[in-house]
């Protein structure tokens, strides 16, 4: 039989459509005996081996994403483009049936969130090439938003910290066009938080990159910023191949910008 106690916890643990490994169940105290007593009784309800929900029902990517932020031990968040996107930044609408959802953390994602039948397919980046571990957990750069009422918010990037991380995959997972487009719509960025993010960037490409297209749409923070404080290296950087030499910012770029 079940306690109703544990019962009680198990539901305060999985509020709404969230979900949890039966690892992190154990670490707030329930048994793996009273655990596997809640499969074989069909209070739990297995979604991959070791992940469970109580709603025996496909989870969103919001419910999945809010129980990883919950359980993990690294900063794990929402950010690039999907982090624009939920603030209403991003004007390129994907394609897919199936959204990609950008999450960035210092290590791997855990393997079981590729197992948990989702609407959305999550992309990992690292984000050591980009600042430590002090700068992803500093809540000036994060914003929150509600997905379901009893469940805690999402957590994603500000639009200041999110384009910086869009322009690291520029140009592989990300177009110079993509990237234009994007700053453009840019009016309203916090030149105090970007000037944080650009002092504590170790990416030079991503830095010299975001310089030449905030100059290049003369946005009014810009002249705010203190390129001259910022490490930005030594020597050339191809971005774009083949591409011209914007001399200001010592990167190539494409031609026909």
């Amino acid at each position: 039989m079940l306690n109703t106690q544990a019962r009680d916890q198990l539901r305060t643990l999985l509020p709404g459509s969230m979900i949890a490994t039966k690892q992190w169940l154990r670490t707030q105290g329930l048994s793996p005996y009273y655990l596997d007593n809640a499969v074989r009784s069909g209070l739990l309800t297995p979604l991959t081996p070791g992940v469970f929900s109580l709603l025996p029902i496909k989870p969103s990517w919001q419910g999945v994403v809010a129980s990883l932020q919950k359980m993990s031990s690294q900063p794990v968040h929402i950010g690039g483009l999907s982090a624009l996107m939920l603030a209403g930044l991003a004007h390129y609408l994907s394609l897919s049936s199936t959204p990609g959802v950008h999450l960035f953390s210092p290590e791997p994602l855990p393997r079981w969130l590729a197992r948990i039948s989702v609407d959305a397919n999550f992309e990992w980046h690292g984000t050591r090439r980009l600042w430590d571990e002090a700068l992803l957990n500093d809540a000036q750069f994060l914003k929150q938003q509600e997905w379901q009422s009893g469940c805690p918010p999402i957590t994603f990037s500000c639009p200041e910290r999110a384009i910086l991380e869009v322009l690291l995959d520029v140009p592989d997972g990300v177009s110079f066009e993509h990237a234009d487009a994007l700053m453009q719509g840019m009016h309203n960025l916090s030149p105090r938080k970007l000037d944080v993010l650009l002092m504590a960037c170790c990416n030079i490409k991503v830095k010299r990159l975001f310089l030449w297209l905030a100059e290049r749409h003369t946005h009014a923070w810009f002249k705010y910023l203190t390129p001259e404080q910022y490490d930005l290296g030594s020597g050339k950087r191809v971005v774009a191949k083949e591409g011209r030499l914007e001399k200001q910012w010592q990167i190539t770029v494409p031609k026909e910008m």
